[in-house]
């Protein structure tokens, strides 16, 4: 860098110094995509995977417009019964709402192992009981809190016809509540052994629960292998039988929705910010070489060469890169970890601040592409102008 580089770049308003806004603006964008991807990938390897998600495989009754296998019971014996297979979990929603006091109405679900509910009172078995039923510690107005460990009474819809019903009285025990910000199947989520669940999805569709089983299905399943060395010939089994199956690891691991915009942000981030860096620099040493031809030509008739001139440019674009990359990571790591909270209470995923720190590759990233991306830039963009006679240039300007 030339000892001129830290003068003209600090007293100089039309040195690089301009390409420092948007610079810095784009560095703290990428910065804050990285922490909110990695808040994400934090969350899902502690949450989802590490409590047994590698060896899970998810089957859904339906994908998009496509037929797919139905869940019935036949097809989940079946599914149960191939090799390296140790546990099939079905899924039956149905509702559960107040049937004394209370005006809640909650979504009732098979509690599979699937499910890592942030238990907060109580116990969660790795199998819930025909009567047990685990709660949102409060949903709707009501606080579940007082009733831990209690038997308690809850309303459910029995079909008796074509778009007629009657209510009848479910009695469960209250094994377990949990932190009522997870939300991974939506507020207020009650979570029901399967047998349980099945029956009061039956009930809803006026039918014996065997029926309904195996007629109607259920909505989901989670299969669980031995070992996660076994999830892609477990899942490429279950899809020649005509399943709709994918490893619970691929789905999250793609961060969906809110979390797959940052990731992709954050990758396409990268491409921007060195393009822009280079369009900037070769922009604005153009700009900033033809505005200042007149004190270019002066110092070249001192003696400098234009290897020198291109070094004080140089020396600019390394400033002006560098201080937008040092404030744009700054002010990036800010927001994502500003935004962890947030995110975690509308997603009900649990993202700490140490899971919302950039990485460090994306962080180098950061500070060194606006560096690099504007010097290049300052290289193609000044050598036209420094090209010029600076006798001439200087008569010109005396004029």
């Amino acid at each position: 860098m030339s000892r001129w580089s830290l003068v003209t770049w600090k007293r100089d308003g039309r040195s690089l110094r301009r390409a420092l806004p948007t610079l810095t603006v784009l560095a703290a964008l990428l910065t804050t995509s990285a922490g909110v991807a990695a808040g994400a990938a934090g969350a899902v390897e502690r949450d989802v995977l590490g409590s047994g998600g590698l060896t899970q495989i998810e089957l859904s009754s339906f994908e998009g417009e496509a037929s797919v296998r139905p869940l019935t019971t036949s097809a989940l014996r079946e599914a149960a019964h191939l090799p390296g297979v140790r546990r099939v979990a079905a899924d039956y929603p149905s509702t559960l709402y107040a049937a004394d006091d209370g005006t809640y109405d909650l979504t009732s679900r098979t509690l599979t192992p699937g499910d890592d509910l942030p238990v907060v009172k109580g116990r969660l078995p790795a199998e819930l009981g025909p009567g047990e039923v685990a709660l949102p510690a409060t949903a709707q107005g009501t606080d579940f809190t007082p009733f831990l460990g209690r038997t308690m009474d809850f309303g459910y819809t029995k079909a008796t016809g074509a778009g007629s019903g009657t209510t009848d009285v479910i009695a469960l025990e209250i094994t377990a509540l949990y932190d009522p910000s997870w939300q991974a199947d939506g507020p207020g989520t009650a979570y029901l052994a399967e047998d349980t669940a099945a029956l009061l999805a039956a009930a809803r569709a006026g039918q014996e629960p065997e029926d309904f089983r195996d007629k109607e299905g259920a909505q989901s399943a989670v299969v669980v292998v031995g070992h996660q060395k076994e999830v892609a010939r477990v899942t490429t089994a279950l899809q020649a039988e005509g399943f709709s199956a994918a490893p619970v690891a691929d789905r999250v691991r793609h961060l969906p929705g809110l979390f797959g915009a940052a990731d992709l942000a954050m990758r396409a981030g990268v491409f921007v910010l060195a393009l822009v860096a280079a369009g900037l620099g070769a922009v604005r040493a153009a700009d900033s070489a033809r505005v200042r031809l007149g004190q270019f030509a002066i110092l070249r008739i001192l003696g400098s060469g234009r290897s020198e001139l291109r070094r004080i440019l140089l020396g600019e674009a390394a400033l002006s890169g560098g201080v937008a990359g040092a404030v744009g990571a700054v002010v990036g790591t800010g927001l994502s970890l500003a935004l962890a909270r947030p995110l975690s209470d509308v997603l009900g995923l649990r993202i700490t601040l140490a899971d919302s720190v950039p990485g460090a590759a994306w962080v180098l990233a950061v500070l060194t592409l606006p560096v690099v991306g504007l010097a290049a830039g300052t290289l193609l963009g000044s050598r036209e102008v420094l090209r010029r006679d600076p006798y001439l240039t200087a008569r010109a300007h005396s004029g």
